[in-house]
């Protein structure tokens, strides 16, 4: 029989699988703002909230705060590791002041994470409860941020009945990590992991029905712009052979 010990180190492994995928779907913007050297109106806001989300998990997975954590320690230095890359491409291709304001906001959260650890591996290294509180309660927090982030895309759909800007891939990777690491959570019971996640799946799980949901009338729409822009091409070729004819008269 396989003890909760291996079936939670397991779950962990697939939970870091999930999480790396959502960490790395960034990836093609990337890739399109080096090739046009410019950042253009992409905003670095999202990667400089999952920079110090995961510094903050990485604290809280930490043997002396959280032992037996070592999923959420290897997968947030990794999703750390990524944010820095993505934020030193956002620095290489930003204009003059984006640039300079991303530097002062890079250096405020490197000096709120610094002075954090430095309070949990001294201060509060003799309150242990304490310690895994405030840690536990700003680690949650952020992660929860992380998973609401895509309510506006949500409203969106909602709205448009369009399922265009929400992949169906990411939707499918965030329900997947959200349901990895409340299962995770759930065998050596942790609340700290747990609420967020499980917040995560449920939102997961309604972008899901949304894009079950508003398939067909994507498909639709994009079946109507694609002839609208035929008639389109088809009166333009009309006009110019008009006007040809009406030339040699």
């Amino acid at each position: 029989m396989v003890s909760s010990e291996a079936a939670r180190t397991a779950v962990g492994i697939l939970g870091n699988i999930t999480a790396l995928t959502l960490f790395l779907s960034p990836v093609p913007t990337f890739i399109c703002i080096k090739k046009k050297r410019s950042v253009e109106q992409y905003s670095p806001a999202p990667y400089l909230a999952t920079l110090i989300n995961c510094a903050f998990w990485v604290l809280y997975g930490l043997p002396m705060v959280h032992p037996h954590s070592i999923p959420v320690l290897t997968i947030n230095g990794s999703g750390f590791i990524i944010e820095l890359v993505y934020l030193s491409l956002f620095l290489i291709y930003s204009e003059r002041k984006k640039r300079l304001k991303l530097i002062l906001i890079m250096l405020a959260e490197f000096i709120f994470i610094a002075v954090s650890a430095l309070l949990v591996l001294t201060t509060l290294a003799h309150r242990p409860k304490l310690r895994l509180t405030i840690v536990g309660s700003i680690s949650m927090l952020g992660c929860s941020i992380m998973y609401a982030s895509p309510l506006l895309v949500m409203k969106l759909v909602i709205n448009t009945k369009s399922v265009e800007y929400m992949p169906l891939f990411l939707s499918i990777a965030s329900f997947a990590n959200g349901i990895c690491w409340t299962c995770y959570a759930l065998i050596r019971f942790d609340p700290y992991i747990a609420a967020p996640n499980g917040t995560g799946a449920l939102l997961g799980l309604a972008q899901l029905v949304l894009y079950a949901t508003y398939y067909k009338s994507t498909k639709q729409q994009k079946l109507e712009l694609e002839a609208k822009q035929g008639n389109m091409g088809s009166s333009d070729g009309k006009s110019k052979t008009d006007n040809g004819r009406i030339s040699r008269v």
